[in-house]
C-alpha cells in the first residue's frame, strides 16, 4: 500500500510538472481572408481555435475546425465548406510549430517580434512554412498572446476556384491569427 501511495504521489507530481510547462486557449482567433478589389468580400473568422505552447522549448500547436469559420454570408459559408474546404472530407486545419530561439524570461508586457518555423495542414496537405514573425507578449491578466499574418497560395492545398469566380476569389489567402494562452 505504501508503494502505491509513493507512486501515486510521484505521477500526481509530474503530471502538475508537466502541465506547469503550457499554456493554452479554446478560444483563439483565426481570421482568414481572400477577397480582391471591387468585388464581395470573401472574409470569415473562427474564434475557437485550440491552442498550445509549450514554454520549456517554443514548440505550439493549433487546431482550427473548418466548419467554425463565419462568413458574413451564409451561401459564401455553405460554398466554402462544400466546394473549397470539403470540410466533410477535411473537418481540420493544423498547424504544429515553434518559435526559434524560444525562451520564457524574455516574454513581458511589452510587444516582441519572434520568428517561428512549421507545418500547416489544411485540405489533406501539408505545407512547410519557415522564419515567419510573429507578436508574442504577456498580457495585464499574465496570458501569454501570440498574434500575426501569414500568407498561403490555395494551390499548394489543392484547392480549385472555379474560372466563373475567379477573378472574384484571390489565389493568395492572408490568415491573421490571435492567440491568448492560459497557464494550464
Amino acid at each position: 500500500m505504501k508503494k502505491i501511495l509513493i507512486v501515486f504521489t510521484l505521477l500526481l507530481f509530474t503530471i502538475s510538472g508537466i502541465s506547469q510547462d503550457k499554456y493554452l486557449t479554446k478560444t483563439g482567433h483565426v481570421t482568414f481572408e481572400a477577397s480582391v478589389p471591387s468585388f464581395e468580400e470573401v472574409k470569415a473568422t473562427n474564434n475557437s481555435t485550440t491552442v498550445i505552447l509549450n514554454i520549456e522549448n517554443g514548440q505550439f500547436a493549433a487546431l482550427v475546425f473548418v466548419k467554425g469559420f463565419r462568413f458574413k454570408n451564409a451561401l459564401m459559408e455553405e460554398h466554402f465548406n462544400e466546394n473549397y474546404a470539403e470540410s466533410d472530407n477535411y473537418p481540420k486545419a493544423n498547424f504544429k510549430g515553434e518559435i526559434i530561439d524560444f525562451d520564457i524570461n524574455n516574454i513581458n508586457e511589452t510587444k516582441t517580434k519572434v520568428y517561428y518555423n512549421g507545418t500547416l495542414e489544411f485540405h489533406g496537405k501539408t505545407k512547410a512554412v519557415s522564419n515567419l514573425p510573429m507578436t508574442i507578449y504577456l498580457s495585464d491578466n499574465n496570458e501569454i498572446v501570440l498574434s500575426g499574418t501569414l500568407k498561403v497560395n490555395v494551390e499548394d492545398f489543392d484547392i480549385d476556384i472555379p474560372k466563373v469566380v475567379s477573378n472574384k476569389v484571390s489565389k493568395q489567402v492572408e490568415i491573421e491569427y490571435n492567440f491568448p494562452l492560459k497557464k494550464k
